[in-house]
C-alpha cells in the first residue's frame, strides 16, 4: 500500500497514524464503491472490496468505541459481532477488545437468535436503536439480549441517536451505512468524516450509491481530501467535513492515537 496524498515519507505509511481519530465526539463512515459509483454488487459490498480496504476496515473497527449500522445492512451483509484484529489490538488498549455494534431500527424485525446478539461478549453487547412507538413486546424481548436505546418518537431520530451513544461514553462512532443510515447522518450535519474506497471496477447500470433517501436539506454537503491511499488499483480516500464544522464554530480536534 502507499500513499499518493499529501505527498509520502519514507517507507510504508503510518496507516494507524493516518486514520486517528480527532478529541472529541466524531462520527465517521466507511463505504466502498465502484469506479461508476455502485455501493455493492449483488447487494452486498463484498464483491467491491480488496485485501487494502479489509485491512483498513479492521482498523477503523479497531480504533471506533462503537460501530453504528442500519437493520437493513445487518440483515443483507449477515452481521455479527466485530471480531478482534490480531493486526490493530493494541488499539484497544483500555477498551473491551472489541466495540459493540449498534443497531438502528425503527420496526424491530430483527432476529434475537442471531449471531449477532447470542455472540456478542458481555463488555461489548450489542445495541438497538429504536424508537418510542416501537412494539413493546419486541423491545422486551430484545434488551433481554441487547441495551435498547430510545431516540425519536415514530422514527429514529439520528441527533438523538448519536447523543444516546455519547451519553453512555462512545464518542468515536463507526457508521458502516448502509446507505439510508449514511444520507440522514449527513442530512441532519452528523457525519464529521467518510472514509470511502474506490474499486477499479465498472459494476454496471442498477446498483445503488452509497447514500439513498431524500435530497439533502441543505443542500450538498462539501468535502475536504485528507489522503488518498493506492493498492493494487483500489483507492482508499478520506475525506472530512470540517468545512462545514468550521462554519458553524467548531473548529476539528487534533488527531490522538486511540
Amino acid at each position: 500500500m502507499r500513499q499518493l496524498i499529501p505527498s509520502p515519507g519514507p517507507g510504508d505509511p503510518d496507516l494507524a497514524a493516518l486514520y486517528a481519530y480527532p478529541s472529541g465526539p466524531w462520527l465517521r463512515g466507511n463505504m466502498v464503491a465502484s469506479a461508476d459509483g455502485a455501493g455493492s454488487l449483488g447487494g452486498v459490498s463484498a464483491g467491491l472490496s480488496s485485501d487494502a480496504d479489509r485491512q483498513v476496515f479492521a482498523l477503523l473497527r479497531a480504533l471506533a468505541d462503537v460501530i453504528v449500522v442500519g437493520s437493513g445492512t445487518v440483515k443483507d451483509e449477515h452481521y455479527g459481532p466485530a471480531r478482534r484484529s490480531k493486526l490493530w489490538s493494541h488499539l484497544r488498549a483500555g477498551r473491551p477488545a472489541t466495540p459493540p455494534i449498534a443497531v438502528v431500527s425503527g420496526r424491530l424485525d430483527l432476529d434475537p437468535a442471531s449471531r449477532l446478539f447470542t455472540e456478542a461478549p458481555p463488555d461489548a453487547r450489542t445495541i438497538v436503536i429504536t424508537t418510542v412507538k416501537a412494539s413493546a413486546d419486541l423491545r422486551a424481548g430484545l434488551a433481554q439480549h441487547a441495551d435498547v436505546i430510545t431516540a425519536g418518537e415514530a422514527a429514529v431520530d439520528a441527533t438523538a441517536a448519536v447523543r444516546a451513544l455519547a451519553d453512555r461514553g462512545y464518542q468515536r462512532l463507526l457508521t458502516e451505512g448502509g446507505p439510508h443510515l449514511l444520507a440522514q447522518f449527513a442530512a441532519a450535519g452528523l457525519l464529521d468524516e467518510l472514509c470511502l474506497t474506490i474499486g477499479p471496477l465498472l459494476a454496471g447500470p442498477g446498483a445503488g450509491r452509497i447514500l439513498s433517501g431524500d435530497p439533502f436539506p441543505a443542500g450538498p454537503l462539501p468535502l475536504a481530501l485528507a489522503h488518498v491511499l493506492e493498492d493494487d488499483g483500489f483507492l482508499m480516500c478520506r475525506y472530512t467535513a470540517h468545512l462545514c464544522r468550521t462554519r458553524s464554530g467548531t473548529p476539528p480536534g487534533e488527531p490522538v492515537t486511540a
